[in-house]
């Protein structure tokens, strides 16, 4: 997975955008306005950040050393994930959904009723 590769895939779920809201350096994706995928642009290995369930956070800490607990965010539920080949593509694309999948969870029912019909 490369930043391109991760890119197409994050827009391609529904309602998302991408942002820079933090400077040209951190590319941002959003679900209805809220933050589930960081990504920074200026550094030579390629990482993103990733909401995660707390329990699985640290379960995939444990069994990845690419896995730590999130830079610049909460460590309790986001993960930075080091993208270096120790960990199977199909693998990060699952935990990048899983992300998605957690902040489309928590979103009011009205938004989550407008993603479903988009």
């Amino acid at each position: 997975m490369n930043l391109e590769t991760l890119r197409d895939y994050c827009l391609k779920l529904p309602g998302v955008t991408e942002e820079l809201p933090f400077g040209p350096d951190t590319l941002v994706f959003k679900v209805m306005g809220k933050v589930f995928l960081l990504t920074p642009l200026d550094t030579p290995h390629h990482s993103f950040n990733a909401k995660c369930d707390p329990e699985k956070a640290e379960e995939l800490r444990e069994k990845y050393p690419d896995v730590k607990p999130g830079y610049h965010m909460n460590k309790k539920h986001w993960n930075t994930v080091y993208v270096t080949g120790s960990i199977p593509s199909e693998e990060l694309f699952g935990w990048v959904k899983d992300s998605y999948d957690l902040v489309v969870a928590s979103l009011p029912k009205k938004s989550q009723q407008e993603l479903k019909n988009n």
